[in-house]
């Protein structure tokens, strides 16, 4: 059994593939910027009926499930808040934080760039480095959720595609530069979540999830790829409901 590093695991995509690796035996590090929500997720994956009963019980080492309190929007921070980290080898991360605000280039401010920029591209960057130490010891797996926005940008998506756009030339570039560590792009279309709430919110229209895909079908993805035999590598798959 593997350990993975799972970024954006209190919700959507992230939190799925928490489910299934967890379910198939894995251990993992859950890692958000909720402490609160980051406990109340490994709670229900070691106990579902846990946290009903004690919601301010922590999970044990023995429970397979840690959990990690970072916040992705300064990349420069991230390697001061990782000090404290007594991380194990790692047999994959994958990167499933990201941020959305749409707007078009006439109305995007400075900041809606450089916030996705940055929770979207260079934060992934900068863990990947910070982490490749223990990467290269279990010759691990870096997934990154990416979108299809990272294929295709549309009107009104400028940043965000970007963002995603450079998700995918980092991904790309370190395929190359690690030859023993397998790099995966998952692209997946609009799938039920909070992230698509706020979308379809920004867009003017109403949030039906059963519109879209589930985050489950997006993580079984995920997690196949990260569970491919070692003679192969998933480099880039596209999801489409």
């Amino acid at each position: 059994m593997g350990t993975y590093l799972i970024t954006g695991a209190t919700g959507g995509i992230g939190s799925a593939v928490a489910d299934l690796l967890y379910d198939a035996g894995h251990s993992l590090i859950l890692v958000g910027r909720s402490a609160e929500r980051l406990e109340e997720t490994a709670l229900r994956l070691v106990s579902p009926t846990a946290l009903a009963v004690e919601p301010t019980a922590h999970p044990t080492g023995e429970d397979r499930v840690w959990t990690l309190e970072l916040d992705l929007s300064d990349p420069r921070r991230i390697e001061a808040q990782l000090v404290r980290a007594d991380l194990p080898a790692l047999d994959g991360i994958v990167h499933s934080a990201g941020v959305v605000e749409l707007g078009t280039v006439a109305e995007a401010s400075p900041s809606t760039w450089v916030e996705q920029l940055l929770v979207n591209t260079a934060a992934p960057a900068e863990l990947t480095r910070l982490l490749l130490p223990l990467l290269r010891v279990a010759r691990g797996h870096v997934v990154f959720v990416n979108s299809g926005s990272g294929l295709r940008a549309r009107g009104g998506w400028a940043a965000y595609a970007a963002s995603k756009h450079a998700l995918r030339a980092l991904a790309d570039a370190l395929r190359e530069e690690e030859p023993d560590i397998r790099v995966t792009s998952v692209y997946p279309g609009r799938t039920a979540s909070e992230m698509q709430r706020k979308v379809r919110d920004q867009e003017g229209g109403e949030y039906d999830p059963a519109d879209y895909m589930s985050a489950r079908t997006v993580a079984t993805v995920i997690v196949n790829a990260l569970t491919t035999p070692g003679d192969a590598n998933v480099t880039d798959v596209s999801v489409r409901g």
